[in-house]
């Protein structure tokens, strides 16, 4: 059944303990409030009572053999199925069939860290993989553990040194701190367009297309207190702030920026995570997922620092036409031509 009932979809992930605020129906309204996309998320009922709910966004306004049904578009995280009552093989391989059936021009998933081995097994030859890894802070055994066994030494003393430097923190689950975030965000804008040789005006470009304000409004106004932005200030002065998202047993950092000639001496960052790890361990969290990072890059080194373990998450993609191949060599001639470093 195409779109699947909300009514249902909510049934079925209040009954899967591993569902993520990205996959709930109302991150699929903030796809819907600030892109061209539209639902079509599928449900799946099985003789044995079980059901699968596959969040799934189709273009706008595209023609169908145009079009691409995506869980999710590249820049909003991992979709992926909602069960209730498990996926085993059989499953997962009816899902998969039922997706290279689509006829549309481009069919795209990922799935949750724990099962990507389990939906890779099931994988048709149609699908080819987009290697992704994502890196995730096992909470188990509350935020004692976390802190004396998972963060490094060095986490430790920057999280010390930022309290002796009396960094401050709000926490906002209203909204109210989006214009600060956003303005800290543009500051890093520039900041990444230095790192990577990339023209500052093509930066802005680029990134706020990826990333405009209005999506941000729209997260906190759709996930309300599931949604917490944290700022800290130094000297009275917004120096970094992150956002994290929480749904069940879930918590998700979504979104970081920063002022890095504020908060680099002061360690601000250390901070933000320690205190939004350590509520997450108090609202029953079981992990911290910290998003996507490179393998080897000094990103990924920085989210083991706090005990992320990386796991495959791969983008299963299925074309008609090589439309992400050209795609791919376009962005490269470009990379080429402004010498960008990729970070």
């Amino acid at each position: 059944m195409s779109p699947a009932p909300r009514e249902t979809w909510w049934e079925v992930a209040e009954r899967d303990a591993d569902c993520r605020a990205t996959q709930t129906p109302d991150w699929l309204d903030c796809l819907c409030a600030t892109g061209p996309y539209q639902d079509a998320s599928r449900l799946y009922e099985f003789h044995d009572g079980s059901r699968i709910v596959l969040p799934l966004v189709s273009r706008a306004r595209r023609p169908r053999w145009l079009d691409a049904e995506e869980s999710w578009p590249v820049d909003w995280g991992i979709g992926g199925p909602v069960a209730q009552g498990g996926v085993d093989p059989a499953k997962a391989r009816v899902v998969f069939g039922d997706l290279a059936r689509r006829p549309v021009l481009q069919v795209a998933v990922r799935f949750r860290p724990t099962e990507a081995g389990m939906w890779e097994t099931a994988a048709p030859a149609a699908f080819r993989q987009e290697p992704r890894t994502t890196q995730v802070v096992d909470l188990g055994g509350g935020f004692s553990t976390v802190w004396e066994r998972r963060f490094r030494p060095r986490v430790r003393r920057d999280v010390h040194r930022a309290e002796r430097m009396e960094v401050e923190v709000e926490a906002d689950r209203t909204g109210r701190l989006a214009p600060v975030f956003y303005e800290l965000y543009e500051k890093s804008i520039e900041r990444w367009a230095r790192q990577q040789h990339e023209p500052p005006a093509l930066a802005r470009w680029r990134r706020k297309r990826e990333f405009p304000v209005s999506r941000l409004r729209a997260v906190t106004t759709r996930l309300g207190a599931s949604c917490t932005i944290w700022v800290a200030r130094y000297g009275g002065e917004p120096c970094a702030s992150i956002v994290v998202l929480r749904h069940g047993r879930h918590a998700k950092l979504w979104r970081a920026a920063m002022d890095r000639e504020l908060a680099h001496p002061c360690r601000a960052n250390a901070l933000l995570h320690r205190l939004a790890i350590e509520e997450a361990c108090e609202a029953g969290c079981a992990c911290y997922d910290m998003g996507d990072s490179a393998p080897g890059s000094s990103l990924a080194d920085y989210k083991a620092s706090f005990g992320a373990d990386s796991w495959p998450t791969p983008r299963y993609l299925r074309e008609r036409l090589p439309v992400s191949a050209a795609d791919r060599a376009l962005r490269e001639t470009v990379k080429r031509a402004i010498r960008f470093r990729d970070a």
